[in-house]
């Protein structure tokens, strides 16, 4: 925990007058003093919709003032309002009765998380695994009548829970709850008689959307007694899911021009661990300072210096501050449905997240490059002697995505990720402030460079085509995003997780899982959409320009 004293001074150091553009020494000083303040313990991880987050906002707000930015948020305010949906928790009016049977929450049952909330009655009627595989000549519903019943379904399927089961693309529960919604069930009862299975997880999750009725798992055996046709089941279920506010901050450097420059970072992290979290242990404050105190304290200096750099009039630039970037790209999503400034009047989108770590080999990653030829002005910055990593797709994991989807071009500079990624020990002393600036200094030649360019031309880039696979496993690693050779290479391991497990080390190269080549990102995910909890697969890697071979178990 930070001294009140160094709190105050954090606070009261960067108030002085910034109405000429700072030394090299004095920037560097300054974009200290904001990590430190953003990244202190008194944000307590800045989650979105926290009193954290709140406090790095007012921070924000009061930077910008200082900087002479126009206020362009909510009622000519630097903030813009947005809702989200809060993690959901367990209400008190739960309560489940099978025939004469009272089961007790949690011991015997629970609601899944995309459970619904309400009361219902009605009878049991057991309908297999609830798998509707027409492709495959099957269907657990022909010839049943679900209106108004209880539909009990096994989690597992007709050949077990295994990455070569030929139903894998049936095994997601939340499918099976809807198709049996469809066909008139007002509630659905999953129960576990498959001893390989591994029982459903009953987390909740605010990125897990409610279903349309209550959905819940029956725990242990109780299934054998119980569930029965015909057996009368008064179920309760109350999921309680807030709605909760979250702030961008906005602001405006306007020089008069037609055409506008976005340059954003997101402030908000994951407080004290929330989804997303690498952390294992005591619950621990998670302070963010490279993820993504590091960007914005870049994108205030670039304010600073844009603002007396008479070489970059040629645009107005809207400096953007995202929250609920952690939770989804929310704040950013938000802000291109509800622009403060129109969006036919934006030139080209700037995103910083994670620039704090600048290696000693300068390797500098900018995705994105796909979205406008004139990206290859960053063939011609000499500035910091930058090793340049590029990607072409305008879409990844950060607020860049959300203006390419409005044919905005965007690109993401970003300096690698580390052991510390999305763990307690993103601390503000493990920057590299130095090289932070030379992030900036990059950035603004760039910015120059691009000022006789007129509003650059957008592109589609060929990803796109390919939709974005969902998983529900992870290997527990961190993937090292600036490699771009052939698999995916390991940055990182989370002790626990089945990489720790099956022996997996940093450096490794992922290049097959199962039957699945693993050529690149796009391929990791595919192949990682493809397993369930339990299951349990091998995994090829190269070690040494060595294959070794690994059984891992998710």
């Amino acid at each position: 925990m930070r001294s009140p004293l160094f709190l105050l001074a954090v606070i009261v150091a960067p108030l002085v007058l910034e109405a000429q553009r700072l030394s090299d020494a004095d920037a560097v000083d300054q974009m200290k003093y904001d990590v430190q303040y953003l990244a202190s313990d008194r944000l307590e991880g800045r989650e979105a919709g926290t009193a954290g987050e709140r406090l790095a906002a007012e921070y924000i707000a009061q930077k910008f003032g200082n900087i002479g930015l126009m206020p362009y948020g909510d009622s000519a305010t630097y903030r813009q309002a947005f809702p989200f949906a809060g993690v959901p928790k367990l209400g008190e009016a739960n309560a489940l009765q099978l025939g004469r049977k009272k089961l007790k929450l949690d011991n015997d049952w629970s609601p899944l998380p995309f459970s619904a909330s309400g009361e219902v009655r009605g009878t049991v009627l057991k309908c297999g695994y609830g798998i509707h595989a027409p492709d495959l000549g099957y269907d657990d519903y022909a010839d049943l009548d679900l209106t108004g019943k209880v539909a009990a379904l096994s989690i597992s399927s007709p050949d077990g829970i295994h990455p070569h089961s030929k139903y894998l693309a049936y095994h997601d529960l939340r499918t099976r709850a809807d198709q049996a919604t469809e066909r008139g069930a007002v509630a659905v009862l999953f129960y576990n008689d498959d001893p390989t299975a591994e029982d459903p997880s009953l987390r909740f999750s605010d990125a897990i959307n409610a279903g349309s009725v209550p959905a819940i798992f029956l725990k242990g055996d109780r299934y054998e007694k119980l569930v029965v046709d015909g057996n009368p089941c008064a179920l309760a279920v109350e999921v309680e899911r807030p709605q909760l506010t979250g702030y961008n901050l906005v602001g405006m450097l306007d020089n008069g021009r037609e055409h506008v420059v976005v340059i954003g970072a997101h402030y908000d992290h994951l407080g004290y661990g929330s989804d997303g979290s690498l952390h294992r242990g005591e619950k621990a404050i998670h302070n963010g300072a490279d993820d993504n105190a590091s960007g914005v304290a870049v994108m205030l200096q670039l304010a600073r210096d844009l603002a007396d750099m008479d070489e970059a009039r040629a645009n107005d630039y809207l400096f953007i501050a995202f929250s609920g970037e952690e939770k989804g790209l929310y704040g950013s999503n938000y802000w291109t449905k509800h622009p403060t400034v129109p969006i036919a009047q934006l030139n080209y989108m700037i995103n910083l997240d994670m620039v704090g770590r600048l290696d000693s080999a300068h390797t500098l990653a900018v995705n994105g490059v796909g979205t406008s030829p004139a990206w290859k002005e960053l063939e011609h910055v000499t500035v910091g002697g930058m090793d340049l990593r590029t990607t072409e797709s305008g879409i990844g994991p950060s607020d860049h995505s959300a203006f390419y989807m409005v044919d905005v071009p965007a690109i993401h500079f970003f300096t690698g990720t580390h052991e510390d990624y999305h763990k307690p020990g993103d601390d503000a002393e493990k920057l590299n402030y130095a090289g932070m600036l030379e992030v900036a200094r990059f950035i603004e030649s760039l910015v120059t460079d691009l000022s006789d360019n007129g509003k650059l031309a957008f592109t589609k880039t060929k990803e796109d085509t390919a939709a974005t696979p969902r998983f529900t496993v992870t290997l527990g690693v961190v993937p090292d995003y600036m490699y771009d050779g052939k698999g995916m290479r390991i940055d990182g391991i989370t002790e626990g997780k089945p990489a720790s497990q099956a022996g997996l080390k940093p450096g490794d190269v992922v290049v097959r899982m199962g039957q699945v080549e693993v050529n690149d990102m796009m391929g990791y995910m595919k192949a990682l959409s493809l397993f369930q909890k339990g299951q349990t697969t091998t995994v090829v890697v190269l070690r040494g320009g060595e294959e070794v071979e690994s059984e891992v178990t998710f």
